[in-house]
């Protein structure tokens, strides 16, 4: 039994996110559905975006494509259904739209290649898995091929397979450290369970930066964005302020004019790790300064997939960019899907 089996005893969806382009995703798709055809797993497959065409439609480069298995259920637009290679047997019409047309559930009547895609919101993802489980699937995939930061998402999937390699960088090392840092921002520590965290559930509705106090008092900024707006928020943080919930993106230009005395005195709120847009050197400066940070929601990150050769020629030795990166993630499983 390979990896898919194992993560299908722990999880219900995975979501297969690449940290840039060419860092293997597709490969790394194909490589856990040919393990379920081999372990017999009864497989979804759908996406956030588009995927299995054989050319990247942004960068023209060549792409592997998608080869699904006989009763492998898939999501496809109806513009994308007469594509296919595969026989597609229609089993439903969803209430989702995408740019290439209404999305169908199908079953995949005699194997063959497929162009994927499915609707490009998050929440209407986890809807449409709820609907593909009720044909029986034992585990869903889910491919990201627009928006990896929203693929990423908690919302979208139980756990995520990161895909990443040497497209990231020439360095090895740069490519690892870059690697463990987003690995490390997307296990950022939840908020317990407390009436700060009943009070920011209750009321970012209308995703506003809040200041929540000792006293479980709340008030809402009235910021269109979090973006620049650092000096508005260290002139609301008072001596009462103990949490600051920040609804969207996370940026330097957040914190950065915020009193040093205050930032330490604070711990800041996220919606999830996603929203943080901060280079490892920076993440690193904020912390030594006493910046703490919580999420409501972090990512689990189920294994990670590397891919030692990159498009602009050059390529990493395998077995040393597989021990480097688990050397620096020796809790997740790290493998080259080629080898």
């Amino acid at each position: 039994m390979g990896l898919l089996y194992d993560l299908s005893t722990k999880y219900k969806t995975l979501s297969i996110v690449g940290m840039a382009k060419n860092a293997g995703k597709t490969t790394a798709m194909n490589f856990l559905i040919e393990e379920a055809i081999d372990d017999g797993i009864f497989l979804g497959v759908t996406s956030i975006g588009r995927d299995g065409e054989s050319q990247d439609l942004v960068t023209g480069t060549e792409k592997p494509r998608i080869y699904l298995d006989q009763d492998t259920i898939v999501t496809v637009p109806t513009q994308l259904y007469e594509k296919a290679d595969a026989g597609l047997e229609i089993l439903r019409k969803t209430r989702f739209s995408t740019p290439m047309g209404d999305l169908l559930i199908c079953r995949v009547a005699d194997s063959g290649y497929v162009q994927i895609a499915g609707t490009p919101a998050a929440m209407d993802t986890k809807r449409v898995c709820q609907e593909m489980f009720e044909y029986g699937c034992s585990i869903i995939l889910i491919d990201g091929a627009i928006d990896r930061k929203s693929i990423a998402s908690p919302e979208t999937s139980d756990a995520i397979i990161l895909s990443t390699g040497a497209v990231l960088s020439r360095s090895m090392k740069r490519v690892v450290d870059e690697t463990a840092h987003v690995v490390n921002l997307y296990s950022i520590p939840e908020l317990e369970e407390c009436e700060a965290r009943r009070i920011i559930e209750e009321n970012n509705f209308d995703d506003k930066i809040m200041i929540v106090d000792k006293n479980g008092g709340c008030r809402k900024l009235d910021l269109a964005t979090g973006l620049g707006s650092s000096r508005y928020i260290d002139d609301a943080i008072d001596e009462d302020t103990e949490y600051v919930y920040i609804p969207g993106a996370f940026t330097n230009s957040v914190i950065s004019e915020i009193n040093l005395m205050k930032l330490r005195r604070v711990k800041f709120v996220l919606k999830d790790p996603t929203k943080i847009f901060l280079s490892a050197m920076d993440w690193g400066l904020w912390r030594k300064k006493g910046f703490r940070v919580n999420v409501l929601k972090n990512i689990e990150i189920a294994a990670i997939t590397v891919n030692p050769w990159a498009p602009g020629g050059y390529s990493f030795d395998s077995e040393a960019l597989v021990s480097a990166m688990q050397e620096a993630l020796p809790a997740i499983p790290v493998i080259d899907v080629r080898v």
